[in-house]
């Protein structure tokens, strides 16, 4: 697979040209503007860069629990699972995992995510599996993404051959705040990973979490690693912390909707060409406040009953929403 093209600017308005020498100081500036006034901009760069579909994209949990890291968020963390309650189950097998990727085109999405429970992918049988669903949801003619914790170099290569379209890796939060959250690895660990992500010709997916604790300082700095990559992420998902019970950040009080709304914005804003996906959070988000994030330049959901182990929204209302915005689905590929 080819190695991406480095993003070109858009002719139409010098003003709105790609770029990737973002400061933390602009895109804080950016995050505290009158958001009637940031949403227009986002909209304005919205147009400009995008079409008016959104991507349905199904997310399967292939091996949950017992992982090894312990990140404050997650229920699936080992560290957590006496309180949190969720087992460590066996990676799914291909079979299986294939016939709910069939569900998933049925159902419409044209990307279908794997996310296991991992703090890194290991060589061996499993990977070997892994490796196998790629290949398998490919040929149904999806998108495919998988989320694997950190990977080598030769891991990526490996996938990038099985026909891989994205790496999910998010950076979660700033570099400066993500030792408050995760202690069990660097930041440069989530770097590293993505380079070789790139390198290996795959399209990245990596976005990070409001609601943990963090400062708006923290959010722009966050979003100025994404905004300053060359070329940018090609999928940047928006999530607001799910609080969930067990885990040391449950007690963290719920995102203000319009917080979430300034995210997508000012991805948008930053990041004129990707895919801004509106994830995990969104089923505490009303219908308005979900049109709002669109309007601010979200063109892409996670479409299903389950977002790993939380719920998610029911995917007939989601229809629904979105023809009643005027938007359309993107397309699933012709196999």
């Amino acid at each position: 697979m080819p190695t991406p093209a480095k993003d070109q600017t858009h002719p139409q308005n010098p003003a709105h040209a790609v770029r990737h020498d973002w400061t933390v100081e602009e895109i804080e500036a950016l995050l505290q503007k009158p958001l009637l006034d940031l949403v227009f901009e986002a909209q304005t760069v919205h147009r400009q860069h995008q079409d008016n579909t959104v991507q349905l994209a199904s997310l399967l949990s292939i091996k949950t629990g017992g992982c090894a890291e312990d990140c404050g968020y997650c229920p699936q963390s080992a560290h957590h699972a006496k309180k949190t309650g969720i087992a460590k189950e066996p990676l799914m097998e291909v079979d299986s995992v294939l016939a709910k990727a069939r569900m998933a085109k049925e159902a419409g999405a044209s990307r279908f995510c794997m996310g296991a429970a991992w703090r890194e992918a290991r060589d061996g049988e499993e990977f070997d599996r892994v490796v196998a669903m790629v290949e398998g949801v490919r040929t149904l003619g999806l998108e495919t993404c998988v989320t694997l914790g950190m990977l080598k170099e030769h891991q990526a290569k490996r996938l990038a051959e099985a026909g891989l379209t994205a790496y999910n890796h998010n950076l979660d939060t700033s570099p400066e705040f993500y030792n408050e959250i995760i202690t069990t690895r660097d930041y440069k660990d989530r770097l590293e990973t993505l380079q070789h992500v790139r390198e290996a010709g795959i399209s990245v997916c990596c976005g990070g979490i409001i609601g943990m604790g963090e400062t708006l300082r923290d959010r722009a700095a966050m979003l100025r690693v994404l905004a300053t990559m060359n070329p940018h992420p090609e999928s940047v998902p928006v999530n607001a912390l799910v609080a969930v019970k067990g885990t040391p950040l449950e007690e963290q009080p719920p995102v203000d909707p319009l917080e979430l709304v300034r995210m997508c914005a000012v991805a948008r804003i930053t990041m004129p060409l990707a895919r801004v996906r509106l994830s995990a959070g969104r089923s505490n988000l009303s219908r308005e406040a979900q049109a709002l994030c669109f309007m601010a330049g979200a063109n892409s959901i996670f479409y299903g009953e389950k977002l790993l182990t939380t719920a998610n929204n029911d995917a007939a209302d989601d229809r629904a929403m979105i023809e009643e915005l005027g938007l359309r689905v993107e397309a699933q590929a012709i196999t």
